[in-house]
């Protein structure tokens, strides 16, 4: 195996797919988001087919996902965000399942691909931009109008908040990508050392090596947070008008 740490981030055709002139292969990204989606939705059924009074560990698990995911959008979007709870669960649970496989050795992390980050990001622009001009209509583009500022700002005003407004699904995809990029390529960094520095010598950099993927254990969870998160405050925002 390489020891070149962007190697692991190499996406390989497993089924050669060509649709009109179009490479549609399906891929070893591809194949780990069929895992997730799979592990998901196992995780979901078996953990709840019993439904005991006394949850199992597994019922709790699931029980505790479910309420903490009900909690961040309750608290980020009222009431009116209900039912958009489903889409938010989805949202965290595929990305949280998609890191956390990614740590497996000889994995896949799908979430370190931008082109992967940023097609969930822009579902989550275009899916609240769409609901906002659902809602409110023409009114929505008051969000662009900061309210209490004279008549003159507004000039400067008004294209920094559409600006903004913009670059929310670059920001959202490059955060997940850049931190599960930087991650992996740690470990990978270290890793190579461990061999060549002997019995004596690379004790040091496998104890870092431990360390890194405890510390990775809490980035792909808080990936996944903040991720979900964001996207529950811009709901909120085309939601209010906030």
């Amino acid at each position: 195996m390489s020891n070149n740490p962007l190697s692991q981030f190499t996406i390989k055709p497993l089924a050669p797919i060509e649709v009109g002139g179009i490479d549609a292969s399906f891929t070893n990204s591809s194949l780990l988001m069929v895992i997730t989606v799979i592990a998901v939705t196992v995780f979901m059924i078996f953990s709840m087919r019993g439904r005991a009074l006394v949850p199992s560990r597994w019922q709790s698990m699931a029980e505790l996902s479910y309420e903490f995911v009900a909690g961040m959008v309750r608290d980020n979007v009222g009431n009116a965000g209900r039912p958009f709870f489903p889409f938010i669960f989805t949202l965290f649970m595929f990305i949280l399942f998609g890191n956390l496989l990614g740590l497996i050795p000889y994995s896949f992390t799908f979430t370190s691909h931008l082109a992967v980050t940023i097609a969930m990001a822009l579902t989550v622009f275009l899916g609240v931009t769409l609901v906002g001009f659902i809602k409110h209509g023409p009114k929505f583009l008051t969000l662009f109008v900061p309210s209490g500022v004279p008549p003159v700002m507004l000039i400067l005003l008004i294209p920094i908040e559409i600006l903004s407004y913009l670059s929310r699904p670059v920001s959202l995809s490059i955060r997940l990508f850049a931190n599960m990029t930087a991650g992996h390529t740690m470990m990978k960094v270290f890793a190579a050392f461990i061999v060549p520095l002997g019995f004596l010598g690379g004790w040091a950099p496998f104890a870092i090596d431990v360390a890194l993927t405890g510390f990775e254990f809490i980035v792909a969870f808080l990936q996944a947070y903040v991720f979900a998160v964001l996207s529950c405050i811009y709901l909120n925002d085309s939601l209010h008008l906030h």
